[in-house]
């Protein structure tokens, strides 16, 4: 880039960020009614804008493929008629949800008579760095408006002509709650200088950034950023097939959390299963795998038993495929399961398929991942089908918020304290 759009573009992001305090500040202010509105509208105008939408996307799947990108990141990209109508059902969902600000979380009174409360409150201005789902755009958009945080969102090349469409309609729901349009604002631009000032902090005015894409982008936001950063590791995530495993589960369950969509980061990535029911288990499960064009990579013992798969790497072990590709794994028991989770896992989604109440309980236990889960499909981590109505990533940080970031995550709280004229000795 040179100084002259350098320059440019530092202005641009400068004056973003300035009209997105304003923007905070009146979502602060705002009624819980107001910003209801506002995501109502703006659902509506994403039902009537569909044809915009599905135009602008077309756009962009055109670009990914000239760009050469996989056809697991194109799948991410595509809209198309039911998904539009999805993206649009998902906000009124955000609507409906109890307003998070103002909540009272605590409440004590000291022996000196002062009156402590805990109340919940927006964090103020959130950067949302994203790649290529357009829905993000309205997910991230809406979850902000509730929780009264303003946003500034930054898609990736491939996206961004799906999100300025999508956008349009935040602009729309915005102007008819009576609200600034600078409440959300989308840089209008794929030029990366652009995500190095969001990382500088803006002269201070973010407060937030939260990177939702592969490994390499949060690997810079968080290197780099000089805001506070809720990221959103990969999810290099397991489904255990335990020897007390319902056979009909043990099928069902592995299919759909590898193949239901392999693109999204709840996809399991690594099956494991216990050498006492391998031999009578894992034959159907391939075969169901590899009838669905997945392709298995194993280890020697899951070899023997299914010739088929190639044999397993020690980078498959540490891999998101993204891909309908599954590394396979026989185990001697429990305890060798999780120390493999514990070794090679990403700590955001992990789950054991079993009949054995007491394993199962052993397993939620020791595995300190973000989600751990009994007798269900890992592509159950997710913020709507957690009751959050949408997320903008699936945390995998240890502080503030972790799984599914939803409304309640996007709130910080302050400490009201009541008094009668105390003074402190």
């Amino acid at each position: 880039m040179d100084d002259q759009n350098a320059v440019s573009l530092t202005d641009l992001m400068t004056d973003m960020a300035a009209k997105a305090k304003l923007g905070a500040e009146a979502l602060r202010l705002a009624t819980p009614e107001t910003r209801t509105k506002a995501i109502l509208e703006a659902a509506k105008s994403i039902r009537r804008r569909e044809a915009q939408i599905l135009a602008a996307n077309q756009q962009d799947q055109q670009f990914a493929r000239d760009k050469g990108l996989t056809d697991a990141m194109i799948e991410r990209l595509i809209l198309n008629p039911a998904r539009v109508e999805a993206m649009a059902k998902g906000l009124e969902e955000v609507a409906e949800l109890p307003d998070p600000v103002g909540r009272e979380l605590a409440r004590w009174t000291r022996p000196n008579g002062l009156d402590i409360a805990r109340v919940s409150t927006p964090i103020g201005v959130i950067a949302i760095i994203y790649e290529s789902r357009p829905n993000v755009t309205a997910d991230a958009a809406a979850l902000c408006i509730r929780s009264s945080n303003a946003a500034i969102l930054r898609t990736g090349s491939e996206a961004l002509n799906s999100a300025l469409a999508i956008y349009a309609a935040f602009e729309d729901g915005l102007r008819a709650a009576g609200l600034p349009e600078t409440c959300v604002q989308l840089v209008p631009t794929s030029d990366r200088y652009a995500v190095g000032l969001i990382l500088g902090g803006l002269d201070k005015a973010i407060n937030l950034i939260i990177p939702r894409g592969g490994k390499s982008l949060v690997a810079r936001v968080q290197a780099e950023a000089r805001a506070p950063v809720l990221a959103h590791l990969e999810g290099l995530n397991h489904t255990y097939i335990h020897a007390a495993a319902d056979p009909k589960k043990a099928l069902e369950v592995t299919l759909n959390a590898k193949m239901r969509r392999v693109s999204v980061c709840g996809a399991t990535e690594t099956l494991l299963i216990d050498e006492a029911v391998a031999a009578k288990l894992l034959p159907p499960i391939a075969e169901a795998l590899e009838a669905r064009g997945c392709e298995l990579r194993g280890d020697d013992k899951a070899r023997a038993l299914v010739p088929s798969m190639s044999a397993a790497t020690e980078d498959d072990w540490r891999t998101e495929y993204l891909l309908p590709i599954l590394s396979v794994k026989v185990v001697k028991d429990e305890a060798e399961a999780i120390a493999h989770i514990k070794t090679y896992g990403s700590g955001h989604t992990e789950a054991i398929i079993t009949e054995d109440a007491k394993a199962a309980e052993t397993f939620l236990n020791e595995v300190d991942s973000a989600i751990v889960i009994w007798n269900a499909s890992t592509q159950y981590a997710d913020g709507g089908e957690f009751g959050f109505g949408a997320e903008i990533g699936i945390s995998t940080d240890r502080l503030h918020a972790r799984g599914p970031v939803g409304v309640e995550q996007l709130t910080t709280f302050k400490y009201v304290v009541r008094g009668d004229g105390q003074t402190r000795p």
